[in-house]
């Protein structure tokens, strides 16, 4: 049974019952999520211990509290102290639906190597435990008398116990019973979080000219020199200078991604092609020090001192200077995402940034009929956990364990700025919990799934089970669905509507365009700057996770991805190529009555020109209005048909997940280079085809032909003639042309006419061509 890859419409238990995908407006801040009945314990402190090695000697005492309800058991750290009255202050939450016991018991021990040592219990009834619901204040601890064997006095525990809902403040650091699994400093691992990537600027060194240089060894010799700039990790060179001299010009710009805070230094090394191994200079630049330029004008050069480098340290002691500008330029979108698939595009200069247009809130409800995705005590289990980008905001769900239908429930927020920017959801297995093998395991990726703010209704909640499709070796899988509730909000049309006018990019991008070649490798720069700045959070959002997220292999090669590709140029020509259809049939004279109506049309229009334009404007309102039934209900969302992944054979799919450079050798590399050769072949037949009918058309003044161009000139001589006297009306003309076009097939439909014979025999460079 073949899988079912389309989007189902749900409709969870959110908002108290009250939103089933409708225009609702709620208060709530988890309105668009299903609520889950917690029970918090939180243990703050403890005085008085009777701990028995505290009393010997200033011994240690290893002191924990134990919570015990039913079969879920939770303790906190291990507090090795020499006093009796240590502090916790750690929260624990139980699922309340998973509660099958009548009491609590809170027992406080002292660690020994072989068994805990009891020190005293508390056991309250669940009865007793108060319900909070936010915005309340939270409930203020109190001093619990800890019960022991002999009814001595053992000492007192602060705590305090309630009911409450993710919507609690402790819910995001509470420890879970979900988790009770997995102990240690892997807790932090499954927690939630809430994490914001560094602001990015452009960093722009115009490398003007140096002055001054000297090269070691033969004083005569004019060396050629380039510049070498390295920031962090990333080194980037000048061309070699044109002037073989000691005061060579450049005038080159090298851009850098720099982040904020900037503890880098820009270093930049003047170097001698025929002697690299020893530099002419080096200087080093605090970023601090660069201007920082929102506004299209140039920063001022500066001259900068070059110090000496290798074994001519002590021959630099005079100032050989580099002139250059330095700035960051804050008027760009440093793009770490792709430009069709972005979810921002401010600028980084905050000054430069609008106003918000609206409010995007989602709501992970949860995931179901996921597939396993590792062994664990030789069964097969998921942890998983959900990320969602958008802008610079980044949020992760806590990790379920040992569930395929993970159950998360929990809402995030996003200020909205351009509705054609996409939020980004992503759900991963975590593989950094007990028992994981191997030295550095990675998490990998259970599906990923882009939801365009435009395609969305606004003030309405949609409520969509969306498939998980991943591409492995093997072909295209169903890893599971995930269940979302999606709203976005925006209290003014007017603001939405001004946005669709704004300019999409920066100004700076349209002023000072980036080449295609800049932008690509910039993006590589940001995504490694943020996978190493996320990657060393607490928990980490680890590199893997980032990368899969802003599709750091996005530009490898893929035959599926081509052949997709040419079939989407296709289907945005099909207009162009079924109106050039439908008129060959007119042509052909197949429906007469047909035939005449069009003569009469054209007829009309060329008497009544003033009519053309509202024609068709009324023509597109009218092909709008009809098309509205048939718009699209639901949220776009992954289309394996368009992505051709249901077609792609077993080779194709080897060959995209092929290593770069590739793993493969002999034959089947052979193969590969011999298909791709092929479909290069075409392209290039395709484009030599377009610059042989550009060439024609530029033929015509050229005067390769002299007596095409003559025959040419000759009728532009004539036609102006014509049109300037009057003898012949403007309309007589179009009137016959139109009718020789669409003459009978009786008149020689079939054959090219004279204008079409010049045009084809005008000479081309293809004769030129080796």
């Amino acid at each position: 049974m073949p899988e079912n890859f389309s989007l189902k419409e749900t409709k969870p238990n959110i908002g108290g019952g009250r939103v089933s995908g409708g225009r609702e407006k709620l208060t709530s801040s988890f309105d668009l999520v299903e609520v889950t009945h917690f029970l918090f314990v939180r243990v703050v402190k403890a005085r008085d211990l009777a701990c028995s090695n505290a009393t010997v000697g200033g011994g240690v005492c290893h002191t924990f509290v134990e919570i015990k309800i039913g079969n879920y058991k939770g303790s906190t750290k291990y507090l090795e102290m020499n006093k009796r009255n240590p502090e916790w202050n750690q929260v624990f939450a139980f699922t309340k639906d998973r509660i099958q016991s009548l009491s609590v018991e809170i027992t406080v021990r002292e660690k020994e190597f072989v068994n805990d040592e009891f020190i005293g219990k508390i056991a309250i009834d669940m009865s007793d435990i108060p319900t909070r619901v936010p915005p309340d204040s939270p409930l203020a601890p109190q001093w619990y008398k800890l019960e022991a064997e002999a009814n001595s006095s053992v000492g007192e525990l602060m705590m305090i116990l309630w009911f409450g809902t993710q919507a609690d403040q402790v819910f995001i650091d509470a420890w879970h019973s979900d988790v009770a699994s997995v102990s240690g400093d892997s807790i932090t691992n499954t927690r939630s979080k809430v994490y914001l990537s560094p602001r990015l600027w452009y960093l722009r060194v115009n490398i003007i000219e140096a002055q001054d240089l000297v090269v070691p060894g033969d004083k005569n010799r004019n060396p050629e020199v380039y510049v070498k700039a390295a920031l962090g990790n990333v080194k980037l060179r000048t061309r070699v200078s044109a002037d073989k001299s000691l005061n060579p010009r450049w005038n080159e710009d090298l851009m850098f991604v720099a982040v904020e805070p900037f503890y880098d230094h820009l270093v930049l090394t003047v170097v001698d092609k025929n002697n690299e191994e020893i530099s002419l200079g080096r200087c080093m630049v605090h970023l601090s020090e660069a201007y920082i330029r929102w506004l299209p004008e140039p920063v001022g050069a500066k001259w900068y001192n070059l110090e000496g480098g290798g074994d001519v340290v002590e021959e630099l002691k005079f100032a050989s200077k580099l002139n250059m500008r330095i700035s960051l330029d804050g008027g760009y979108h440093v793009f770490d995402e792709s430009i069709d698939c972005s979810s921002d595009y401010r600028a980084t200069f905050k000054g430069l940034w609008p106003p918000a247009i609206g409010v995007l809130e989602l709501g992970i409800i949860g995931a179901s009929v996921l597939v396993p995705m590792k062994s664990r005590d030789g069964r097969e289990t998921t942890d998983a956990y959900c990320v969602a980008k958008y802008g610079p905001k980044w949020v992760r769900t806590r990790t379920v364990v040992n569930s395929f239908s993970p159950k998360w429930n929990e809402q995030y927020t996003w200020e909205v700025y351009d509705p054609y920017t996409v939020l980004i959801i992503g759900i991963f297995d975590n593989c950094h919990l007990n028992g994981e093998k191997g030295p550095n395991p990675k998490d990998p990726s259970i599906g990923k799934l882009r939801i365009r703010l435009s395609t969305l209704s606004t003030n309405r909640v949609y409520t969509y089970s969306y498939p998980l499709i991943a591409l492995q070796p093997s072909g295209v899988k169903k890893m599971g669905e995930i269940q979302l509730a999606l709203r976005f909000t925006s209290p003014s049309y007017t603001s939405l509507l001004a946005a669709y006018a704004r300019p999409l990019f920066p100004k700076m991008h349209y002023i000072h365009p980036l080449s295609v070649y800049q932008l690509d490798s910039l993006r590589q720069q940001a995504i490694g700057i943020l996978c190493s700045r996320l990657s060393s959070a607490e928990p980490p959002l680890r590199t893997e996770v980032t990368g899969f997220m802003l599709d750091a292999g996005y530009q490898l090669w893929s035959p599926r991805k081509a052949k997709a590709n040419t079939e989407r140029l296709m289907d945005a020509v099909h207009v162009i190529t079924e109106a050039w259809k439908w008129f060959d049939t007119i042509k052909k004279w197949n429906n007469p009555a047909a035939n005449v109506l069009v003569i009469v049309l054209y007829l009309v229009v060329v008497f009544y020109p003033s009519l053309v334009l509202p024609t068709l404007l009324i023509y597109c309102f009218l092909i709008g209005i009809w098309q509205h039934r048939k718009r699209p209900r639901d949220p776009t969302h992954v289309n394996i048909k368009l992505s051709l992944a249901d077609s792609t054979n077993a080779d194709e799919w080897d060959e995209e997940f092929d290593t770069f450079p590739s793993s493969k050798q002999g034959e089947v590399l052979r193969m590969r280079y011999d298909r791709l050769r092929s479909m290069a072949g075409k392209v290039m037949v395709m484009v030599g085809d377009l610059a042989t009918q550009g060439e024609r058309l530029t033929a015509l003044w050229s005067w390769q032909d002299p007596v095409a161009s003559a025959i040419f000139l000759a009728l532009c001589v004539m036609a102006a003639v014509v049109f300037c006297s009057g003898l012949v009306p403007p309309r007589c003309i179009l009137v016959m042309v139109g009718m020789f076009v669409m003459r009978p097939p009786s008149f020689g439909i079939g054959i090219p006419c004279a204008p079409q014979n010049v045009f084809g025999r005008l000479p081309t460079k293809t004769d030129c061509m080796l």
